[in-house]
């Protein structure tokens, strides 16, 4: 079936840049009261008028509204009485589908619905899936800022958002881990977080640094990344009110800058806080009270580090640099990875580009310094990465960066201009800074649009679109300069096709452009040979820029306006070819003004003599894409995506509005031309492509069109049939044959030549009518499908509403030059519309009769068996004649669906509903409703199917009343039509089962029976017009600019409006008898014995229950019925159809919420998960999770905020309803967990005894069904899981143990909320031996006593919690008693199940748990220490401990001693740790008895396996036991433990490396999880550093990781509360204070260490192969540096650098007979630059590094420095002083004359890097200075003679030095601009210079000449043909020598 194919999808796949991300970034609106009243709806009204164009009367606004009051009411009523789904979420639906009808609510009611939202998406005890589509909902209301002005309209409180995602980020306050309690989607929070942040009050700034900073600490870093990603999340960033200087952002950035530097070397933070600062630069953009200079709203340190940042977060690479970012940091990130925004949606360049752009103001035009100088420096140092031959990882990032760079400014100048976005005066962009930000971007696009990787193309055109709207004179000359070669062809292939891509976004602005316009129909006349059927790219390139063109300009020759005929285009022509080479002449500084170059005289002249060449431009265009048609290569599949696919798509997208361009004189010579190929050619593979043009061509001038067409094809359709016996016999396949491929061609052609064309087809009536009679009663075969299709377009054509107008310009204008490019105001437009008459109507209606009834009587006869074509079970004449009448039946129920009356009941009879318990009480005596089989109380969504009003909006449906007699044929013919469905349904499943083909005719059938109601839904009509339009409208979108499109674009969006109506009209409708009787047909085929046939019987049966209410309960008792019997008969095929329709589709969540039918669901499902089939197997498994969710409890209570819902109440007295709704859902609730309850029991008897498969099955649902938070579990279920844990199969005990987990969990969870269930969704929870301890923070010595405190075993109270006062104090801080007297606080519920529990744990169950706990892992399962099991046992022993158990502790003592036995084997130790684990957990927070004895026991042992049990295989085991023990809770809490790890000391005599280390490994484990609060570490320091020489290298390793990680736990910050933080870091400066200073200790420390280094080097003998003292200690001190430069607190050794570590480093990596630790000091080396020395400190790493570079004695040394220097070059660009950045280059120009070759390349590599990355305006000045530098050394040392003797005199080789020196500083300077083209003006003679002065020298000096030229020749091949001009012919011959050598030479 050729159904309209999929337009464009390609498109809009192709360049699908995500537009949707500008909306989002427009400032917010500005603090103040407005005066006008609410009726207001929004503040920008809408641009396009959607009501006013459409062709019939439409309802009045106040309906809307009285709709909306009604949906509302409904909304608050469902709220209220509690029925959340299906009760609100339907209403919410309902609410959607009125808003995008493009209705405004008034502001007011948005306001209430928008906080009602917000509040239910976070109800406390919704179900997630709701709380989803509520969340999705608050979005929607709050999507476009336009909606609401924050702070006057709407307040949202952050609060709950806060709670929600603390849940995620900081579970430690809770305590412990809910298995069972329902979590929201992390990810749908952080999405509302971006809308919801617009709309937090800025007052609340103080109480969220309050709230969030005191979780803050580096010492785990963890908390630094939740703060900082919770800041990003939450931190609103609007205008605050003037009055509060703590609100002002210069109050907190340096705070917030403090943290910055407090985690260094992380991307995720630089990441988060470009996101929360550009967010910060654009929303105080509009605010006059912020003050505002040339670096916005922000300093100029803080400016410089951002750029810095910037220039990191590009990652560019910079010589042997490593990475600016270091992934030990980031790994860091734990859980506040939840809190990441996507990278994908939001990229980095995208905040990048918001801050740079949001902070440019007229203030940076004049400052030598802002943000517009930096940008400027910015780009200029990464632009060689923008070449097209230096692609990379950066490439995407940074071509991104230019899209949103210019994308931004775009947008806000536009708003700026409309006025849109209300920025003071000083703070407008102008023209000057709009010239200069474009001349900063012009040379990257230029690079960029060439570029290699299709991503990075498609951002480069899309900026340079924006860019040459900006300013399109210094963009185009520059476009066109390019454009031209490589049209003429004179270039490589993939430049011409980048230049049809330019062609194509710039087509519109030329066309605006005066002077450039001229050059279109030139360019279009270029553009031609790129419609080539041997590459297809290139044509669909081309094919765009011509659709482009055609919607911006008419196609006429506007010669013929003015007397005289014209004088052809010969003006033209001339004038574009002195264009053209003035172009080439001047090169790249061409600079053209048209405005005042030419006259406007002159100017129209020219323009209209450019448009006589048009004529021949049409006919060369359709002659070539003839040529292309009939080269097309057969299309193997349809919708392959293959580029024939894309090609047949794109043409009828440039034929349209091409054709509906041309004047009337070139549209009939395109006629004439298009009509004689069709009526001379056959070309079977194209035969789509040209019915759509032929389409394009009857939509323009439909009567033209028909008159030259119709007679053509109709006359070559009855030649086919009467002479070449064309369709006369069936074939089998689906190919077509091709004989009769001459008629299908016709019939195709004619067919789209009938559709969307307006009335025009009248005067045809006749000769239509008779061929399709003629087709129907001759053709067999294929052919008939097509036949079938022609009538259905007619029928389409006839009986839709559709705009029929494509002209580029009103009817009434004129089409002259000003119709070029001319944009209508979307308010002004005139559209022609198709609206059928009553003649179309009639016409159409004795159509469907005559087809619709042959096709019924055929029918009729073939199933009666009285047709002369028999079923004789071997011809397939039957089933074809069958499936072809079917298909005719399909297509015309679908042709005509618009004339259908949703609301009118087929047949006339409504289904009776069953009888409802609600409408007749039958109470038994006791009151109770009775439940005998009649009463049916609704148990699943019976409610439901009430009918809920859909509320409908004239649509421009053809009958005014039902009693039209039109109107009772149509419908009349419908009922006989189902009735003959059935019956053919009927006679095939009984006749002719296997007959698939016939089957999938009807089922198709059956569907556009169902759905094609009103409007033709089986083709998905809007989902296709709309996609078209996207992909149509994207080229013309502007940011910032609504609905700037050309006017044939302007009225398609009417027709798709027209669409959305009609589309929202045809709702759901009730069910009537005979819906009924064919959805039955349709549940009975589901389960068929053949794949196709389930198949379409299932997609059929899923569209037909979306459309009719109450037909889910309808089907799905009978698909249950057919699986329980095929589980009987192991009938496996009926199996599938069955779990295929009920658990795969969209019964699956009826059949779950309807309890009638959900237990005997859920048993068949686990009988079918045993049947002996994989494809079953399998398919079970895919469902496991949506039978499990059908157990999960209900909604008991959700807690709303009263307030916010009364706020919607309507006002009438709804009490009454909303109290009976309640009752109702309460009892139905109470129905349904009743049975829920009962089929837990059931089950859990079936799992008991049975198979494991099943029981495996039955586990699995059966937790779910039977955990409830008020009864916990029935005992059985308790006994079950508790026996299964010990289970002999291990799949199964992973499951019960599981289950039992999550038991226990559930209990406890039920004692710490006091039982109570509000408390546990308030998530209030108590803790019984929780303490709050207040904060003595004025105290001076308070934090140093707090620190004190955990040097000693006995405590007043255990912080368990890391974060309180490391960066500030809070008012107080959670703790823990240390003497608990008593646990948690049972009730009955609780302590019965964990006695059922308790008594099944017998000695025996221990016995066998630690058994199975030494079992080797499973073959996939992993070797190690599992946390799980440890979790089950730690529950088991609280129950020992509380005595509960058969068994005792010591009984328990001497399992676990018989599980480790004697240690020799890995799993012994593996078990032993996880049960000792498990020990210390349940007993150490007991009682001090219980504690005690428990230590007594386990320290001994673990004491006696770390002294000297441990080894390489079991290691990790004991460190998982000691992080298990330790993690998050206080280290005294296991004194003993760390006691002993304390006082381990280095035994240098030991010969057990192993040993040694593992215990420093525990150790290091010890104090990573103790952080800031270990304060034992004095001994430990001298101890290790005493012997940092130790002998053996795991020794080594540990020892410098754990001094690492020492020294990173001693920072802490300790303020005393959030305000003094804040006001001290403001005092500093304007970026904070900077962390990680070195206390004297420390730095006495590493000098006495480096001392030592020093003394043992020189003890050593050079060339020593043994290890020394000096080898040794080196690598010790390299690990740690090591360690620590790549953490956050690298910044802690910066005043090292220069005078101690880089000597001794480099001395390092001289010791050729130690390569590791050559290797290692080489790697800390290259850290170095990396890290980010604070502002303006780096004078001293600077100056040290030229003292080595030029003084130092080692050459080896003077090379390595060098690497370092181009690095903090590049990384501190913008930090770097002016004077510093001239030491550097003078140092680097200095060693070009090092002794040593090495060094002398290398520095020469390095300058050319430096030359390279440097802003221009320091650039110019260098590079002038040093070409004079070494011109004059290379003149002024001329090369002697060389002595006979053959010895270099000491003269000479000095000479020869200088003379290389110079050679290879001219050879940097030319390789500083390897891609810029042309050259700069001052190149050519420095190559001249080398060429002639230096080429001949003999050696090195030669060699390094002609390296530079071939060099310099080999980046410039592909631009050569313009940088040849750039030299002068001298110049040229003096390099012809050097580089070209002659052929022979």
């Amino acid at each position: 079936m050729s159904k309209m194919s999929e337009y464009l999808a390609a498109h809009i796949g192709a360049n699908g840049n995500d537009q949707a991300a500008s909306g989002a970034t427009s400032p917010g609106a500005e603090w103040r009261d407005d005066v006008e009243g609410d009726s207001q709806t929004r503040y920008r009204p809408r641009s396009y008028p959607y009501f006013k164009y459409l062709p019939y009367k439409v309802e009045d606004e106040a309906e809307r509204q009285r709709n909306l009051e009604e949906i509302i009411k409904h909304l608050y009523i469902s709220i209220e009485a509690g029925d959340f789904a299906p009760g609100a979420v339907h209403w919410s639906r309902e609410l959607r589908s009125w808003l995008t009808l493009k209705f405004d609510p008034p502001r007011k009611t948005r306001v209430k619905l928008a906080k009602l939202y917000y509040e239910l998406a976070m109800a406390p005890g919704l179900d997630p899936g709701v709380a989803e589509r509520f969340a999705s909902m608050f979005m929607v209301l709050t999507k476009r800022k336009h909606y609401l002005r924050p702070g006057k309209d709407l307040i949202l409180d952050w609060r709950p958002l806060f709670k929600e995602l603390k849940v995620f980020v900081l579970p430690q306050e809770s305590g412990f881990v809910h298995t069972t309690s329902i979590k929201k989607n992390v990810r749908t929070l952080t999405k509302m977080c971006s809308f919801a942040q617009l709309y937090f009050d800025p007052e609340e700034i103080t109480s969220m640094f309050e709230e969030f900073l005191p979780y803050f600490s580096t010492s785990f870093s963890e908390g630094g990344f939740v703060v900082v990603g919770l800041l990003n999340l939450l931190l609103p960033t609007g205008p605050p009110p003037p009055d509060n200087p703590e609100l002002q952002p210069s109050y907190y950035l340096p705070t917030l800058f403090h943290l910055w530097s407090l985690v260094n070397r992380s991307r995720t933070f630089d990441v988060n806080f470009m996101d929360m600062l550009s967010r910060l630069a654009r929303d105080m953009l509009p605010c006059k009270h912020i003050p505002f200079n040339q670096y916005g709203i922000f300093t100029k340190e803080q400016s410089t580090l951002i750029f810095t940042a910037i220039l990191r977060l590009l990652e560019i690479p910079v010589g042997q640099a490593t990475s600016p970012y270091s992934t030990v940091v980031d790994m860091n990130i734990g859980l506040a990875m939840a809190l990441e925004r996507d990278q994908r949606k939001n990229p980095v360049a995208h905040h990048i580009a918001r801050w740079i752009v949001m902070s440019l103001s007229p203030h940076s035009l004049n400052e030598p310094d802002s943000i517009l100088s930096n940008l400027e420096g910015l780009i200029q140092a990464v632009e060689t990465f923008f070449h097209p031959s230096n692609t990379g990882s950066w490439t995407k990032t940074l071509s991104q960066l230019v899209y949103y760079l210019a994308d931004f400014f775009v947008m806000r100048w536009n708003r700026e201009r409309s006025g849109e976005m209300e920025v003071p005066e000083d703070r407008k962009l102008t023209p000057e800074l709009k010239r200069r930000f474009v001349m900063c971007l012009k040379e990257v696009i230029f690079m960029g649009i060439y570029a290699k990787s299709s991503t990075a193309m498609s951002f480069s055109l899309s900026s340079l679109q924006s860019l040459a709207y900006l300013e399109p004179d210094l963009i185009l000359p520059g476009a066109l300069q390019r454009i031209y070669p490589s049209m003429q062809g004179l270039v490589e292939v993939h430049r011409t096709t980048s230049s049809l891509r330019s062609l194509q976004v710039l087509s519109r602005i030329m066309v605006r452009t005066r002077g450039f316009r001229n050059h279109v129909t030139t360019l279009l006349g270029l553009a031609l040979p790129g419609i080539d059927a041997n590459d297809l790219d290139k044509t669909l390139h081309t094919l765009s820029f011509v659709q482009a063109v055609a919607y911006n300009i008419p196609f006429r020759n506007l010669t013929e306006d003015e007397e005289g005929g014209g004088g052809g285009n010969f003006l033209a022509l001339e004038w574009v070819g002195s264009e053209v080479e003035r172009l080439e002449r001047e090169g790249a500084e061409v600079m053209i003004n048209y405005d005042g170059e030419l006259d406007d005289e002159t100017e129209a002249a020219i323009l209209r003599s450019s448009t006589a060449g048009l004529s021949e431009f049409l006919i060369s265009f359709l002659g070539r894409v003839f040529t292309l048609l009939e080269n097309l290569p057969d299309a193997s599949r349809v919708r392959s995506g293959s580029p024939e696919e894309h090609i047949v798509n794109t043409l009828p997208a440039a034929f349209t509005p091409l054709l509906a361009a041309l004047s009337p004189e070139l549209y009939d010579i395109a006629l004439q031309k298009i009509t004689d190929f069709v009526g001379s050619h056959v070309i079977h593979q194209a035969r789509d492509a040209m019915a759509f043009i032929c389409n394009s061509l009857c939509k323009v001038n439909p009567e033209k069109a028909l008159k030259q067409l119709v007679p053509v094809l109709i006359r070559n359709i009855r030649t086919e049939i009467d002479e070449n016996g064309a369709a006369s016999t069936r074939n089998t396949g689906s190919d077509v044959l091709p004989r009769d491929r001459g008629l299908v061609w016709n019939v195709s052609i004619l067919s789209m030549c009938v559709v969307h064309i307006g009335d025009a087809v009248l005067n045809h009536k006749k000769e239509l009518l008779d061929i399709a009679a003629f087709m129907q009663k001759r053709c067999k075969g294929i052919p008939t499908v097509h036949v079938s299709n022609f009538i259905h377009h007619l029928l389409l054509n006839l009986t839709v509403v559709y705009t029929v107008d494509y002209g580029l310009v009103e009817p009434t204008e004129v089409c002259g030059i000003q119709a070029w490019g001319k944009v209508y105001n979307p308010n002004d437009l005139s559209i022609r519309w198709h609206n059928p008459s009553q003649a179309e109507i009639e016409f159409a209606v004795e159509l469907f009769t005559s087809q619709a009834g042959n096709a019924l009587e055929a029918l009729t006869s073939l199933t009666s068996g009285e047709s002369d074509v028999k079923r004789d079970g071997t011809g397939k004449e039957w089933s074809d004649e069958v499936s072809r009448n079917l298909v005719l039946l399909r297509l015309v129920i679908s042709g005509v669906s618009v004339l259908f009356d949703p609301l009118r009941v087929p047949c006339g009879t409504l289904a009776e509903k069953e009888k409802r318990e609600e409408d007749v009480e039958m109470e038994d005596a006791d009151g109770e409703p009775n439940d005998g089989p009649n009463s049916d109380e609704p148990m699943g969504e019976a409610q439901d199917d009430d009918v809920k009003p859909t509320y409908r909006y004239p649509a421009g449906y053809f009958f005014k009343s039902p009693e039209d007699p039109l109107y009772i044929t149509v419908h009349e013919l419908r009922d006989k039509l189902g009735e003959v469905l059935h019956k053919v349904h009927v006679f095939l499943t009984k006749s002719q089962e296997d007959d698939v083909p016939c089957f999938n005719a009807l089922y198709t059938a059956y569907r556009s029976w169902f759905v094609d109601i009103g409007i033709e839904r089986s083709a998905h009509v809007l989902d296709r017009v709309t996609r078209l339009f996207a992909a149509d409208i994207h080229p013309f979108k502007v940011s910032g600019l609504r609905k700037n499109y050309p006017r044939p674009l302007l009225l398609r969006r009417a027709n798709v409006y027209h669409l959305q109506r009609l589309r929202h009209n045809a709702g759901p409708r009730p069910l009537s008898v005979m819906d009924k009787t064919l959805l039955l047909d349709l549940a009975e085929s589901c389960v068929s014995l053949y794949t196709e046939i389930r198949r379409h019987a299932q997609s059929a049966g899923d569209s037909a229950t979306k459309v009719i209410i109450g037909a889910r309960p309808l089907v799905i008792p009978p698909l249950l019925a057919a699986f329980e019997e095929s589980l009987k008969t192991n009938d496996f095929r009926r199996m599938k159809g069955a779990m295929y329709s009920l658990l795969f589709g969209s019964l699956a969540k009826t059949a779950g919420r309807d309890w009638r039918y959900t237990p005997s669901l859920i048993k068949a499902f686990i009988a079918a998960s045993t049947a002996d089939k994989p494809s079953i197997q399998k398919l079970a498994t895919n469902a496991v999770y949506q039978v499990m969710d059908y157990g999960r409890p209900l909604e008991r209570m959700v807690i709303l905020n009263e307030e916010t819902v009364r706020r919607i109440a309507p006002n009438e007295d709804l009490l009454a309803i909303i109290t009976k709704k309640r009752e109702q859902i309460a009892r139905k609730r109470k129905r349904i967990e009743s049975k829920k309850a009962d089929l837990a029991l059931e089950l859990v008897e079936l799992a008991k005894n049975s198979h494991w498969k099943t029981a495996s099955r039955t586990a699995t649902v059966v937790v779910n069904l039977g955990l409830r938070f008020h009864t916990v579990a029935p005992d059985s279920m308790l006994e079950l899981t508790t026996k299964g844990t010990i289970d002999s199969h291990p799949g199964l005990r992973g499951l019960y143990s599981g289950a039992l987990v999550a038991l226990f969990c559930l209990i406890e969870l039920r004692a710490t909320c006091e039982h109570n269930y509000r408390n546990f969704l308030l998530d209030k929870l108590t803790l019984p031996n929780k303490l709050l301890v207040p904060t003595r923070s004025d105290d001076p010595n308070w934090t140093e006593e707090f620190l004190e405190s955990f040097t000693k075993p006995d405590a007043q109270y255990y912080v368990d919690h890391d974060y309180p006062g490391w960066l500030v104090w809070g008012k107080d801080f959670p703790a823990y008693e240390v003497n608990p007297k008593e646990g948690l606080q049972f009730d009955e519920v609780e302590t019965n199940a964990r006695k059922t529990i308790a008594n099944i744990l017998d000695r025996n169950w221990f016995r066998s748990f630690f058994e199975y706990l030494k079992q080797e892992p499973r073959d996939g399962s992993p070797d190690r220490f599992r946390m799980a099991s440890s979790m089950l046992l730690q529950f088991a022993f609280e129950l020992v401990r509380d005595g509960l158990t058969p068994v005792t502790y010591n009984e328990i003592k001497e399992e676990t001693a018989a599980v480790f036995e004697d240690g020799s084997d890995k799993h012994q130790h593996r078990a032993t740790a996880e049960i000792l684990g498990a020990l210390v957990s349940a007993y150490r927070d007991s009682t001090v008895e219980n504690r005690d004895a428990m230590w007594n026991h386990v320290f001994p042992i673990v004491k006696g396996i770390f002294e000297d049990g441990l080894t390489p295989e079991n290691s990790s085991y004991w460190s998982s036991f000691l992080h298990l023990v330790l993690q998050g809770k206080d280290l005294r809490r296991s004194w003993p433990i760390v006691e002993w790890l304390t006082n381990f000391r280095l035994d240098m005599s030991s010969n057990a490396a192993f040993k040694e280390s593992s215990k420093v490994q525990l150790l290091q484990q010890c104090i990573l999880e103790a952080g800031w609060h270990f304060r034992l570490e004095k001994p430990i320091l001298e101890d290790f550093l005493k012997h940092i020489d130790h002998p053996y290298k795991g020794v080594r390793e540990a020892m410098g990781q754990t001094l690492g990680s020492l020294y990173r736990s001693r920072h802490y910050e300790s303020y005393r509360n959030v305000k003094t933080l804040m006001d001290i870091q403001g005092k500093i400066s304007s970026v904070g204070s900077t962390p990680y200073k070195p206390t004297s200790e420390f730095s006495e420390t590493i000098a006495d260490v480096f001392k030592r280094l020093e003394k043992w080097r020189h003890e050593r003998t050079p060339g020593q192969q043994a290890p020394s003292s000096y080898t040794a200690g080196s690598k010790t001190v390299l690990l740690w540096l090591d360690t620590t430069l790549s953490s956050h607190e690298c910044t802690q050794l910066i005043s090292f650098f220069p005078d101690i570590f880089m000597g001794e480093m480099l001395h390092m990596m001289d010791i050729k007979e130690d390569p590791e630790l050559m290797s290692l000091a080489y790697h800390v080396f290259r850290h170095l630059p990396n890290i980010p020395l604070p502002y303006k400190e780096d004078h001293s790493f600077i100056s040290a590094l030229i003292r080595i570079g030029t003084t130092s004695p080692l050459w080896h040394q003077r090379l390595r420095v060098l690497i370092n220097m181009q690095v903090i070059y590049f990384r501190r660009l913008f930090l770097i002083t002016a004077e510093e950045k001239e030491r550097i280059f003078t140092c680097v120009s200095t060693m070009l004359e090092d002794s040593q070759l090495e060094v002398r390349l290398g520095a020469a590599t390095t300058l050319s890097g430096m030359v390279r990355c440097s802003p221009v305006r320091l650039r110019e000045g260098i590079v002038q200075e040093l070409k004079k530098k070494f011109t004059k050394m290379l003149n002024s040392n001329r090369l002697p003679k060389r002595s006979p003797a053959g010895t270099p005199t000491p003269d000479y080789n000095r000479i020869i030095l200088l003379r290389h020196a110079a050679v290879l500083g001219l050879g940097a300077l030319v390789q500083a601009f390897p891609y810029t083209s042309p050259p700069p003006t001052w190149l050519p003679e420095v190559l001249a210079t080398l060429a002639v002065k230096a080429a001949a020298d003999p050696g090195m000096v030669g060699k390094s000449v002609k390296s530079a030229l071939g060099e310099f020749k080999k980046t410039r091949q592909d631009t050569w043909h313009v940088d040849v001009k750039a030299f002068t012919s001298d110049q040229l011959e003096d390099l012809e020598g050097v580089l070209w050598k002659s052929y022979f030479a």
